[in-house]
């Protein structure tokens, strides 16, 4: 947490004990320590992003995001730390220095939501807010060994009003989304609660309801345990994806090995629309204001997927409809998938700055991180034990709108992987 706020966090507090003594209706998170992300406005605090140029970018409103929480009764304790613009899988930057991760220092507590998980894993804050364009909640919850939701597209309305004069790049609006990181489901299913609705700000969200339809008994969940057939998947990530597997047909789900259509076409359109909308438009501020960590590992990014003409972003946007359609089309019959968070256990501290066959292979294994966001689809990351001191999990991804199944399902497997947390960080 690299901008504690106490004394308005105290404030805020002894309001909401004098709400309660007046007997006030109050909010469901009513004095729930919420943490919030650098990358979004709070009211009187600077939307830095993790970068030294924007250390003094003051917000004078709070982003929707924030404003839902507090309208929930929760309580802003401070701020939590990003990558430099928030594009990595790690967490360190020039301004606010490098988070670790409380289960091992030597490996990353994710990114770019990272100080997030780390604050969250360690007992700080109840509810820490991220945000997801390719693994920002899921991966930092993965590392941290928590639960991380990912909204489907249009469920949380968000805008930084401090970054009103530049308009999000068209790959942003469809794949960036908010969501919880929290050590339970339950309190993400709080979480997303307060979270969720609309907002004039944010045109994409409409108002839909928490929960959608009972599926047909017993719930078909399909499990992957080698996302595309790729391989590169460590033995204890396959073991993870068994054991949830196993746990959810304990609670009475229909279990079957079988993969959505074509997931690796799929995470590959990542990159066909990312990398020459989104990347390109957050390229030239790198340039000018960036540190050498973002620098050095969006550099690679750009070496792996040299630049392409727009038009080849317009062909992967009608080739993602098609996608997309595969995949509902699947999920009617089985509603739920289980896959990896990740190929591998959590990543050493900056391996992304090597060099650039390095980061090729940082990709592959996230190969679920980049799917995701393609389709708009809601996803979460649930922890299924501890191996060698590091947190393990799985992923779960449902059909759009339908972010109660997926922490239906993730609350049977925490039942059955119960997780030590809060932890002493080493």
């Amino acid at each position: 947490m690299v901008r504690p706020l106490h004394e308005s966090a105290l404030a805020d507090a002894a309001a909401a004990d004098q709400a309660l003594a007046r007997g006030q209706a109050v909010g469901p998170l009513h004095g729930v320590p919420v943490t919030i992300k650098v990358n979004v406005d709070v009211a009187g605090q600077p939307t830095d992003n993790g970068v030294v140029a924007f250390k003094d970018l003051m917000a004078t409103r709070d982003n929707p995001v924030v404003a839902g929480l507090r309208r929930a009764g929760g309580i802003v304790i401070g701020r939590t730390n990003t990558p430099g613009f928030s594009m990595r899988w790690f967490t360190d930057n020039a301004l606010h220095g490098a988070t670790r991760n409380p289960w091992d220092a030597g490996r990353t507590p994710g990114g770019s939501s990272g100080g997030a998980a780390a604050a969250v894993a360690a007992g700080i804050g109840a509810i820490a807010h991220g945000n997801d364009i390719a693994g920002s909640v899921r991966y930092p919850a993965y590392c941290c060994g928590l639960v991380g939701l990912r909204v489907g597209y249009g469920r949380v309305p968000a805008y930084n009003f401090t970054a009103a004069a530049a308009p999000r790049p068209i790959s942003a609006q469809l794949m960036a989304v908010q969501g919880p990181l929290t050590r339970r489901v339950r309190d993400a299913r709080a979480a997303f609660a307060a979270m969720a609705g609309t907002d004039p700000h944010d045109p994409r969200c409409v108002d839909l309801p928490l929960e959608g339809p009972e599926p047909p008994h017993p719930t078909r969940v399909a499990l992957v345990s080698d996302p595309a057939g790729r391989g590169g998947v460590a033995p204890v990530v396959a073991a993870a994806v068994r054991r949830a597997g196993r746990a959810l047909e304990a609670a009475g789900y229909a279990v079957e090995e079988v993969e959505p259509p074509e997931l690796g076409a799929v995470a590959d359109l990542w990159f066909a629309i990312a990398m020459d909308d989104a990347i390109a438009a957050l390229e030239p501020a790198v340039a000018q204001y960036g540190d050498d960590g973002i620098k050095r590992a969006l550099g690679f990014w750009r070496a792996l997927h040299p630049a392409r003409d727009t038009r080849h972003v317009l062909a992967a946007l009608t080739e993602r409809e098609r996608l997309l359609r595969l995949w509902e089309l699947f999920l009617v019959e089985r509603p739920l998938v289980v896959t990896p968070v990740s190929n591998e256990p959590p990543f050493r501290v900056d391996v992304d700055l090597v060099d650039a066959e390095t980061t090729r292979g940082l990709m592959a294994a996230q190969i679920m991180q980049l799917a995701v966001p393609v389709l708009g689809l809601p996803s979460i990351s649930v922890p299924t034990g501890v191996v060698d001191g590091l947190p393990t999990g799985v992923q779960i991804t449902g059909g759009r709108a339908r972010e109660d199944l997926c922490l239906d399902a993730a609350a049977a497997v925490e039942t059955a992987c119960p997780m030590p947390t809060p932890i002493d960080p080493r």
